[in-house]
């Protein structure tokens, strides 16, 4: 029991701590997966446990996320005020996977097409939780805010059925017929989102019938929201659907319904978010870092920088070729799309069904990239986020408002399309 009271006493001592911490350029990710490594390292906890509790934990926690991502999302605002982030979601993110392929085709040579598709896919997710001072920053205009923090939200369950797919055609019980793969495919991306999209809105019909009665309370509202987002995946998984497209489907629904008139269960499913986010972090530091870190080689590295520095620079960069979005603010979009626990639990949901080799080769280099994102994009954010607010500044004052300085039009339909601090 010792060691568990010293795991609770960290936690403890970084929500103490959190806000100052907050202004430095450590940030909770990269606090809980260092101590998550240590914990490893020094064996406190069972090896056993540790890994038992990762696959718990990831799984809930994408869930949870994934709901939670898609109910703050605004779809109407987002179709009328957000060409930023429409535009690096439907251009970017098909852009970053060509490219991530290509890189892999010169970098891991080993690998076939399908399997190279599979890995750029799981790298295109971003994280913003990883940049929390650029999203944060209140120096930095709301616009580019804004569209990073939307990107970030969707970018995950827009690319959750690519990667299904080709986890299921690089697995190597794939060697069916052709209709075997793409009935799977049709089951995945009718059933899933047809189960979640029915609980989210019953659930969210229920809950403010419930709550013009005064039959619940803010409360009980968060709770019933969680109960609803593992509802959809349990029931996607009964009939035959992908529950991890029903527990974004479900979000999608269920916030179109209770947009503005239950706050309450935003703020309380994003504080149980943000706990199981951290949480995940620190067992993936535990079970799964030193490890990767020990197959990390120089093509393994050589592919993630790659993914970082070239990758999706490029592709947002393009995506927003013939936008409002000056140089410096598309330079700075293709920079902080940090890799984070979609990334790492994307891997985890696929990595059993590839075999050993090919399994383990993509779930060490998704965690290889987001240690090293943690890193890179932990230390880094502060700074550079205080850099671009000055740029923007300054040259609002030689040249008058910018395009990153104007207020987004769809701000005045709706208050936000995702909440300041996403939980991802």
């Amino acid at each position: 029991m010792t060691d568990y009271l010293i795991i609770v006493l960290v936690l403890l001592t970084f929500c103490m701590f959190g806000q100052r911490l907050s202004s430095t350029v450590l940030t909770a990710p990269m606090i809980f997966l260092g101590f998550g490594v240590l914990v490893g390292e020094v064996r406190i906890l069972p090896a056993a446990e540790i890994a038992e509790a990762l696959h718990v934990v990831a799984e809930i926690t994408l869930v949870i996320l994934l709901f939670l991502d898609a109910a703050q999302i605004d779809v109407r605002a987002l179709r009328k005020g957000f060409a930023w982030p429409a535009r690096m979601l439907l251009i970017g993110m098909p852009l970053a996977l060509v490219l991530g392929m290509l890189s892999g085709a010169v970098l891991l040579p080993h690998l076939d097409l399908v399997a190279l598709a599979l890995l750029a896919a799981i790298l295109v997710p971003t994280d913003a939780a990883l940049g929390q001072p650029v999203v944060s920053n209140p120096d930095i205009p709301e616009r580019p805010r804004r569209a990073l923090i939307v990107e970030s939200g969707l970018n995950d369950g827009l690319a959750l059925p690519a990667i299904l797919m080709l986890a299921f055609l690089a697995a190597p019980a794939a060697e069916a017929p052709a209709m075997g793969w793409l009935w799977f495919g049709v089951l995945q991306v009718t059933l899933g989102p047809a189960a979640g999209l029915a609980v989210g809105l019953v659930g969210g019909t229920v809950l403010l019938w419930a709550k013009e009665r005064r039959y619940t309370s803010p409360t009980y509202e968060g709770i019933g929201a969680l109960a609803l987002a593992t509802s959809a995946y349990l029931l996607a998984d009964i009939i035959g659907g992908n529950g991890f497209i029903a527990a974004f489907s479900a979000g999608l629904a269920f916030g179109a319904i209770v947009r503005g008139r239950c706050d309450f269960v935003f703020e309380f499913t994003e504080s149980e978010g943000q706990f199981l986010a951290w949480a995940a972090f620190f067992l993936l530091g535990a079970a799964l870092v030193p490890k990767a870190i020990e197959h990390l080689d120089v093509p393994m590295l050589l592919f993630i920088l790659a993914s970082l520095f070239i990758v999706r620079p490029v592709a947002i960069w393009l995506s927003l070729a013939g936008t409002d979005a000056r140089p410096m603010t598309r330079a700075f979009f293709g920079w902080f799309g940090p890799r984070g626990l979609a990334t790492a639990l994307f891997a985890l949901m696929v990595v059993e069904d590839l075999g050993p080799e090919l399994g383990h080769t993509i779930l060490f280099t998704a965690i290889n990239a987001v240690w090293i994102s943690a890193l890179l994009h932990g230390l880094t954010a502060a700074p550079l986020s205080r850099l671009y607010a000055r740029r923007i500044a300054a040259r609002a004052e030689t040249h008058g408002p910018m395009a990153e300085t104007q207020p987004t039009p769809a701000m005045h339909d709706s208050q936000a399309v995702m909440t300041e601090t996403p939980a991802e």
